[in-house]
């Protein structure tokens, strides 16, 4: 496969609101991350990639642009912006902004000058006429829960939205639409920033006519998922604009599958439409399809979706690999264990970051950053939760729903970073937009800086090892015992070395084994998360939540060996 420059490095996911407070007034700005990008390379980082920054009035935390070319005056303004974005150069660092074209707010100025049916802007959102009854256009279920259309009195009329009611959806059926969609890559990749994370991009094209779902739940999601004219609008903007730089992009699409994948992201097309993509399959293992119908976890389904990703891709196209994002609650607190919070943290770490593919850390994940569970609803920000909230309260408040939002809520990744043991976990001396975990005074980064055994310093030296390791970049992948509740293991294979990978998703000591073809005495153990990690050389015995990484020579056949017993 062709060796691009994203392929090469990891990237850091900033969420402005909750990253560093630059200017002391309790929300996380571009202030603050100018003083953090040395920390940000520290870490191995050779790339950023930002939530949007863009002026937004926050009903879903910047997901709902109001202006695509101008900085969110709560974060800095475009001065600062070309500061951080030149800093982060000089560093070596690429960056990558998220860009939302499924919906705009409906405070954008194309909404509101879309409620004139005379207007040129009325075709860039969709607007229709109630049925008679009082019904709606059709009976299509938003994504956050409710109906996909809200009524406007001014218009007399409908709008579509597959998210908020805030966000309203854009018609990129319109070639006015696309058209601003390339007039704004075009903006922001002339002014050097590198590429862009495509929000949702799947859903962008919708069926002519908006037809009726005879389905039972989650009405009109297989219409404007993967929609008929997607890979036209997507090859257009990849010829039109794309193309004509040095960039990338990496597209956001729920409820995708390898094959599907494969669509967008085959690096044997001329011009394939997406560089690399995140799915959700492997951050279903303890759901179904949303954190919002939790299940109990199952290793065999994470397991499952990592091997299928690694495996239909191999070759073919590029993964995007990540276990924490701002729509996710903490892994820690998800697929690991807060009892054993450095262990496991270490743990997952590993799980994920020696499959082949880009990595992705998001902010407070390389300090092991926990779930914080508030006490009320009227305590949380995210709409997806409070709308969930109200939705299940209509049959009657109960502690078991409420908790069900709790664990699920997104404002589980959106609590502010943890700098210090000082007020406010260092993030800002003014009072937080937002909760603070008071766990902060023992998680922070200005105590792991100091313990080289931490679980930033593992984070530090695992992604330095994968970014020069030429078996994690361009090595085959194989997984063993699928069959394992317990344990993942899996392998690398790249010109005559090999890696094993072994991790432990359970408190329970499991015996291992290695497989066949690996000798274990001439095993190198390279990363590790506890103290005398001895082997006979046939195996070991886990303890709670260990990972070990061991390098071969030429003595493991890696991919092709017989798949190991595990206990």
């Amino acid at each position: 496969m062709a060796v691009q420059w994203y392929k090469e490095i990891a990237f850091y996911q900033i969420w402005p609101r909750s990253f560093a407070d630059g200017n002391g007034d309790g929300i996380g700005d571009l202030y603050g991350v100018y003083e953090k990008l040395e920390y940000i390379r520290s870490l191995g980082i050779r790339g950023i990639w930002f939530s949007p920054l863009f002026v937004s009035p926050q009903a879903d935390y910047g997901y709902d642009i109001a202006d695509y070319r101008t900085i969110n005056p709560e974060y800095g303004d475009m001065a600062i912006f070309r500061k951080v974005l030149d800093r982060a150069h000089a560093l070596g660092m690429k960056v990558i902004l998220d860009l939302v074209v499924n919906h705009t707010s409906i405070e954008h100025e194309w909404f509101r000058k879309s409620r004139d049916k005379n207007s040129p802007y009325y075709p860039y959102y969709f607007w229709r006429k109630g049925r008679p009854g009082g019904k709606r256009p059709n009976n299509w279920d938003s994504v956050f829960s409710g109906k996909a259309w809200a009524y406007d009195p001014q218009m007399d009329e409908y709008y579509l939205h597959v998210f908020d009611q805030t966000q309203a959806d854009l018609n990129m059926d319109n070639p006015a639409v696309r058209n601003e969609v390339e007039a704004i890559m075009r903006y922001w990749l002339d002014m050097g920033v590198d590429g862009f994370r495509e929000d949702v991009i799947t859903f962008i094209s919708k069926p002519e006519g908006l037809p009726d779902d005879g389905l039972p739940f989650m009405r009109g999601l297989r219409y404007y998922m993967n929609g008929p004219r997607v890979h036209e609008y997507l090859s257009q903007f990849r010829r039109n604009v794309l193309d004509q730089y040095d960039c990338f992009v990496v597209g956001e699409a729920p409820m995708m599958t390898p094959g599907k994948a494969l669509r967008f992201v085959d690096e044997r097309r001329a011009s394939h439409e997406l560089d690399m993509m995140f799915h959700f399959q492997h951050m279903e293992a303890d759901c179904l399809f949303t954190e919002y119908i939790p299940l109990p976890f199952s290793l065999r389904k994470l397991k499952r979706a990592f091997t299928r990703w690694q495996k239909a891709l191999s070759g073919i196209g590029w993964n995007a690999l990540y276990l924490e994002n701002h729509d996710h609650a903490r892994v820690i607190s998800r697929y690991g264990s807060e009892k054993y919070r450095v262990e496991s943290g270490k743990m997952l770490a590993c799980s994920y970051l020696f499959q082949q593919g880009t990595p992705f850390v998001y902010q407070g994940q390389e300090i092991g950053m926990t779930n914080h569970y508030l006490d009320a609803i009227d305590q949380y920000k995210d709409c997806m939760a409070i709308n969930h909230y109200a939705m299940a309260c209509r049959k009657g408040h109960n502690q078991k729903k409420f908790d069900r939002i709790r664990r699920a809520t997104r404002d589980n990744a959106r609590t502010v970073m943890q700098w210090s043991g000082e007020m406010n976990g260092g993030f800002s001396e003014a009072k937080p937009w937002f909760a603070v975990n008071p766990n902060y005074a023992t998680i922070n980064v200005a105590a792991q800086e100091k313990d080289p055994d931490s679980l930033l310093n593992f984070y530090r030296a695992v992604l330095h090892y994968r970014t020069t390791s030429d078996i994690v970049r361009h090595g085959d992948y194989q997984e063993y015992d699928r069959s394992s509740r317990q344990l993942y293991a899996y392998g690398r294979a790249y010109e005559g070395k090999t890696l094993l990978v072994v991790c432990s998703f359970t408190e329970k000591n499991v015996k291992f084994r290695f497989p066949a073809g690996f000798d274990g005495k001439s095993a190198r153990l390279i990363f590790g998360n506890y103290p005398d990690q001895t082997t006979d050389g046939k195996g070991f015995v886990t303890r709670p939540y260990e990972v070990r990484v061991y390098e071969f020579g030429t003595g493991g056949n890696g991919p092709d060996c017989v798949e190991p017993q595990l206990d």
